[in-house]
């Protein structure tokens, strides 16, 4: 495809069509998501040789199998056969091999043609039992780190070490807030759709200046109701405490600051989140201390990053043990999984605010997620209008320092970090 971005990202601003135009969203997929490192899922989710889950990369059906030799292997899901996909999306569990449920051809765990029934019919083609042609089609590169798997579709992307190095502190930071240094899947997943373009998500998990306005009616009823609310241990009083924080100052926002690195990769918080204010339970620091000593388990958490983003495919929340999945469909339609994890070694009090948490603030049915539900659906409509073809990305422009560890960081309320994800984006969409 032909097609020149150059001129859609200039200093300060970007132009509308990079959330509207279709024919830009079908050549990010091919530019920037088949090139780019994206979430596959975790490898608690296929614990057993023989457990299976698909999932899809840049709209292309994959499944992820546990080998009977403990590695895991990544396969298009498609029959080579007649091209049906082997599993629905969003599958999973446990099989002994994996059978087209349309011809009825069978695969082994490891992806070769076990069976092909009546197949005399293929005496005259090359088509056998085991032959290279008839295998499954492994995804071009898949890395497992700490347990979180991530894929390649396509090589002259950026390798995974590499890729990875700006938001790796924070992720372990995540992982090593469980006694055990593990995470593991905690139930099913949260899904749901946006009516918009992936980015606005993206760009809003890291956006300090809208929580005071966008969630101003549920935060300030919040914090009216916790002058009364008791006792502080309840379930009402730790919902309170988490909804308060959305309405704190611009101030409060720029203290928490942001951080920025190579790939589009950006972080909201370190210096402190919304998160800060939390009861630490008992029983947990004793478990913490318990796994890394004292001053190890306040380093741990004491570090207080609010939003990381692993650009462009993850948002996760350390201090609550969360991870929300971006999976553009169209330029307008997105979607988006939450998923939890339990902090093995920790008592079920971390897990059961994790999703308090998620219920309360991600879920649709929730308090905060349909204001940002609401406003991803305003931004996609308002930027198809012809009242101005900019969207103004200044704020704080110039005010950007080192921290000395490969990133570069900013006041919280600073459009630096989608300033930093355009430069990525036009980086990989000027490569053909």
């Amino acid at each position: 495809m032909s097609l020149d971005v150059t001129a859609l990202i200039q200093p300060g601003k970007v132009h509308r069509r990079v959330y509207t135009c279709a024919d830009i969203f079908d050549a990010e997929q091919e530019r920037l998501f088949r090139k780019s490192w994206l979430y596959v899922g975790h490898d608690s989710q296929i614990p057993e040789a023989g457990d299976v889950v698909t999932t899809r990369l840049a709209n292309e059906p994959v499944i992820a199998i546990r080998q009977r030799g403990g590695d895991i292997q990544l396969f298009y899901n498609r029959c080579k056969h007649k091209g049906m996909q082997l599993l629905a999306d969003g599958a999973s569990g446990n099989v002994p091999a994996l059978r087209c449920g349309y011809h009825g051809w069978i695969y082994g765990l490891d992806g070769a043609l076990k069976t092909i029934p009546a197949a005399t019919g293929y005496d005259d083609s090359a088509l056998r039992p085991g032959c290279a042609e008839g295998a499954l089609t492994p995804v071009g590169a898949l890395e497992t780190y700490r347990g979180f798997l991530f894929a390649r579709l396509e090589s002259g992307g950026p390798d995974f070490a590499d890729w990875l190095a700006p938001m790796r502190a924070s992720l372990d930071n995540m992982i090593d807030r469980a006694p055990a240094g593990r995470l593991s899947v905690a139930g099913g997943v949260l899904r749901y759709e946006h009516k918009c373009n992936w980015k606005f998500f993206f760009e809003n998990t890291l956006d300090a200046l809208h929580p005071m306005v966008v969630h101003n009616s549920s935060s300030k009823a919040a914090q009216r109701a916790g002058k009364t609310s008791d006792p502080v241990d309840s379930d009402e009083a730790r919902a309170l405490n988490m909804l308060a924080p959305f309405s704190a100052s611009y101030s409060f926002f720029d203290d928490m600051g942001q951080r920025a690195g190579a790939f589009g990769h950006g972080e909201l918080g370190g210096k402190s989140s919304i998160h800060a204010g939390y009861d630490v339970d008992p029983a947990y620091w004793e478990a913490m201390v318990a796994a890394y000593g004292e001053e190890r388990t306040k380093e741990i958490l004491g570090f207080g990053p609010n939003n990381s983003v692993l650009y462009p495919t993850i948002m996760f929340k350390a201090p609550v043990a969360m991870l929300r999945v971006i999976r553009p469909i169209a330029v307008d339609r997105t979607m988006i999984e939450t998923w939890h994890f339990r902090m093995e070694g920790a008592p079920d009090t971390l897990l059961e605010q994790t999703l308090q948490y998620s219920t309360i603030v991600n879920s649709s049915a929730g308090i905060v997620g349909p204001d940002d539900h609401e406003a991803y659906i305003r931004l996609q409509a308002g930027l198809k209008s012809q009242g101005s073809d900019w969207v103004i990305l200044s704020r704080y422009a110039g005010q950007v320092e080192k921290d000395g560890n490969g990133l570069q960081i900013a006041p919280g309320t600073s459009d630096f970090v989608f300033r930093n994800q355009y430069a990525a984006w036009a980086d990989a969409m000027a490569q053909t």
